[in-house]
């Protein structure tokens, strides 16, 4: 598997968590898309000033 193929696994995967969890805390529909949303904030941070 390549690396960038890695990287989309994760950011989907993340996504995903990031939507499921506030489903399930809020369930509210808006919420939970703001939320996968911003999921993608933290994976470009983490990629691009933790790494």
């Amino acid at each position: 598997m390549s690396r960038k193929s890695n990287i989309g696994a994760g950011i989907g995967i993340g996504n995903i968590i990031a939507i499921v969890i506030s489903w399930s805390v809020n369930h509210s529909i808006i919420w939970a898309l703001i939320h996968g949303l911003l999921s993608w904030i933290y994976i470009v941070y983490y990629i691009l000033l933790v790494r």
